[in-house]
């Protein structure tokens, strides 16, 4: 169902948006504000994309592709902006617990519904 499939391509869009501005349009931060950012940026990818039907093996490969070629554009792309490991370490710990978050809710789902 492509309704389904919405929200993940807005957080796709978001994450675009959010990882690839220059830095002199990024507003200022108090200090691990960018980590929380990177963390619920990469849980929400996951979130909607198991949500959109993809499967949790392959959501995670790209997701941990995307948060190191993300990170890698970052540091080396002429936007003013500044990648590095702890980054995209932040990127998958919100992966995975996104992606952890849909099995714990799709177990309690199955569980109350009535057969």
């Amino acid at each position: 169902m492509i309704l389904r499939r919405v929200p993940f391509g807005f957080a796709v869009l978001l994450s675009l948006v959010v990882l690839f501005t220059p830095g002199s349009s990024v507003p200022g931060a108090p200090p691990g504000v960018d980590k929380i950012v990177h963390f619920g940026l990469f849980g929400l990818l996951a979130l909607t994309g198991r949500l959109a039907g993809v499967r949790p093996a392959p959501l995670g490969v790209a997701l941990g592709c995307y948060a190191v070629a993300s990170e890698f554009v970052q540091a080396y792309a002429p936007i003013s902006r500044d990648g590095g490991l702890a980054d995209a370490l932040t990127d998958v710990a919100g992966m995975l617990v996104g992606i952890g978050l849909t099995a714990v809710i799709g177990r309690h789902i199955r569980r109350s519904t009535p057969d």
